[in-house]
C-alpha cells in the first residue's frame, strides 16, 4: 500500500506539470516533503498549494489505508512555522517592556496552538484566544 501511495504522489505531481519533483516520505512521522524548482512565480502561489495538496494527501492516503499524512512543499510549512515562533517570542517581549496585552492577527488552530506552546514555559506572560471564526486570534498578556 505504501508502494502505491508514494506512486500516486509522484505521478499527481508530474502530472501537474511539475518537472522532476522531489519527493521524500516519512511514513514513521506521517509526512511527505516535496521539493519542485518552479521559480518565483511560484513563491507567490505556494500558501494554496500546499493548502490544497494538503487535502489531496489526507484523502490518497486514507484510501491507501494508511493514517493522515501531512504534506510540505519547498518547506513551506516549515518556515511558517518559525516565523509564527518568532512572532509569538517578539510579542511577549513587547507585552512584558510595555506592560501591555499585544493581539497577534487572526491565525487557525494549528498556528494558535504553535503560540501557546511556545510561551506556555514564558514566566511574565499567559496566552489566550479571542474572537471566533477566521478572525480568531492569539492575545499574549503580561502576568502581574
Amino acid at each position: 500500500m505504501t508502494e502505491e501511495f508514494q506512486k500516486q504522489l509522484k505521478t499527481l505531481f508530474e502530472s501537474m506539470g511539475f518537472a522532476d519533483p522531489s519527493l521524500n516520505f516519512d511514513f514513521e512521522n506521517k509526512k511527505v516533503d516535496v521539493f519542485v524548482a518552479e521559480g518565483e512565480w511560484f513563491k507567490k502561489w505556494l500558501p494554496s498549494v500546499v493548502h490544497d495538496f494538503d487535502h489531496v494527501v489526507k484523502l490518497l492516503a486514507r484510501k491507501a489505508g494508511l493514517e493522515t499524512f501531512f504534506i510540505d512543499i519547498n518547506n513551506y510549512k516549515k518556515e511558517r512555522e518559525r516565523l509564527i515562533v518568532e512572532l509569538a517570542k517578539a510579542a511577549a517581549r513587547k507585552a512584558t517592556m510595555g506592560r501591555e496585552l499585544v493581539r497577534l492577527p487572526a491565525m487557525n488552530a494549528y498556528e494558535r496552538r504553535l503560540v501557546h506552546v511556545e510561551l506556555a514555559v514564558h514566566p511574565q506572560v499567559r496566552t489566550e484566544s479571542e474572537g471566533e471564526g477566521k478572525e480568531r486570534c492569539v492575545v499574549i498578556k503580561p502576568i502581574e
